[in-house]
Order: structure tokens, then sequence, then C-alpha cells
């Protein structure tokens, strides 16, 4: 399959893995899920059909920037948060509400940073995963994001970063990915759903058929809520002849709000 600009580095990392002995088709026969080395592959594009990006708590329809009327409209969602609730510590339950009030500007997908784990999964755009035997890539639409899944022994991260440190291995036919070395700077989704530093996720894919993978991510951040709590979703394969992860550089499309107070002509 074909990324396009996903970041060279993933370029270059899908290029090893599809070299790499074993790589199998992700086409299944029979309605049977694929499989690589015994264990199911992953491979594809896929993407998530759910409202959490909006919010990943229970919500109704919302209001955008009146001057746009619909355009920038919310819509309602059911949640993927198991029992409805962030156990949020009170100072961060307040937090939250300002980050609320004041998304339009703080929100950092406005901004086009990386969205960290989990909330790449469920953004709105689809994501590429590329199995091969000991690391796994998952190149990711929304500014170029992408990440490395190591199989084998690697290691601790040598920094936090936007997209974390994953390290992953099966547990019979589910995929378990711990995510750690996080930077603060994201946020769960655009209602101002935030966490720490110290934020962990681990990740369950669980594929229930060649075209649909059921998603979990358990949350644990004790400097921002009282308990793990767990949030969970269904992946679906994009299925299009032509389907292909498609460059979305938003990079221009925020330089105006990032940037523009330091244009020479800015008043």
């Amino acid at each position: 399959m074909q990324i396009r600009a996903a970041g060279l580095s993933i370029a270059l990392s899908t290029a090893v893995l599809l070299m790499l002995p074993g790589v199998a088709s992700p086409q299944a026969q029979g309605g049977a899920v694929p499989r690589l080395q015994g264990k199911p592959n992953l491979s594809g594009i896929w993407q998530a059909v759910t409202e959490a990006n909006w919010d990943i708590r229970p919500h109704a329809a919302r209001p955008g920037p009146p001057q746009f009327g619909a355009l920038f409209s919310e819509p309602p969602g059911l949640g993927v948060v198991e029992g409805d609730e962030i156990p949020y510590q009170p100072w961060a339950a307040a937090r939250q509400k300002e980050n609320f009030a004041k998304r339009w500007e703080l929100d950092p997908e406005a901004k086009c940073y990386m969205p960290g784990v989990p909330r790449a999964i469920y953004m709105p755009y689809p994501f590429q995963i590329i199995q091969g035997t000991n690391k796994i890539v998952i190149a990711y639409a929304f500014a170029n994001a992408g990440r490395l899944i190591h199989m084998d022994k690697v290691g601790e991260s040598p920094a936090d970063t936007w997209m974390g440190w994953s390290q992953g291995r099966w547990d019979g036919d589910t995929l378990v990915v711990d995510v750690t070395s996080l930077i603060d700077q994201t946020w769960f989704d655009r209602a101002g759903n935030f966490h720490s530093e110290a934020l962990h996720v681990v990740e369950r894919y669980t594929p229930s058929g060649p075209n649909l993978i059921q998603y979990e991510a358990t949350i644990e951040d004790p400097k921002v809520f009282t308990r793990p709590w767990k949030m969970s979703l269904a992946l679906h394969r994009r299925q299009e002849k032509n389907a292909q992860l498609l460059e979305f550089q938003c990079v221009p499309f925020s330089e105006e709000m990032l940037y523009g107070d330091l244009r020479k002509d800015a008043k």
C-alpha cells in the first residue's frame, strides 16, 4: 500500500517493514482474520466512526463559533468512556471546564500539533497500520503524525514526545501496546479533557473479523485522575479499491493563528 507524505521517517520504516520476511497481505479469505506468523495481521487503513474527537463523554449537539452558522457545530455523541464519566480530581475538573470555555483557541488540534495517544486513533481521519515481525508502524493522516510500536525489547524512551513510546506484545489475538513518555501538551478531545506528563496508556487492539478491530484504552494519570479509567470504540477498515493515506498538511492552516501577531503589518 502507498503512504503519501506521512513523514520521511515513517516512509522509511514502512519500506523496511515491507521487506521483512513473512509480511503477509491484509486480504482475508472467507471472512477470516488475516494472519502473519500465526498472529492477526492488522495491516491496512483504518478509521474510527465516532464523535469522540469532539467529546469522549456523552454530549448533546453544540454550536460552533456564531459567525460560521452550522458549519462548525458539534454533532451529538454517545461517548466512548466506560461509565460515561472521567474521574477527575477536583482541581482538574475545574481546569477541564476552563479548557472547554476556551477550546476554540486552546485546543492543540487547532494548532496542528500531533494529537498524541489515544486521540490519534479516533480523530475523524484515517490511519494506516503496517505490521512487521518486530516492529509495527502506525501512520496518521493528521499532522504527519506517526509512531513505531516495538514488539522487541528496546528499553525506555530517551525523551518524552508528542506520540509517546510504544512497546507492544500479543495477548492471544489481542495486540497490547504500553504507551509511556507522553508530553502534557495534548488533549483527549475538543472538549478540553486533558492529562499531565504522567499519562500512561495501555491500548488493546482485538480483531473481530477481517475489517473490524475492537479498540480499548486504559488511562492512568495519578496527577489528574482519582483512578484509572477506560474508553472503547470500534475501528473499521477502509475498503475502497483505491484506499490510501493522503497527506493532511495542516501547518499552513494554523500559522496565522499561531504567528499572525508577529507579522510586520500586525497591529
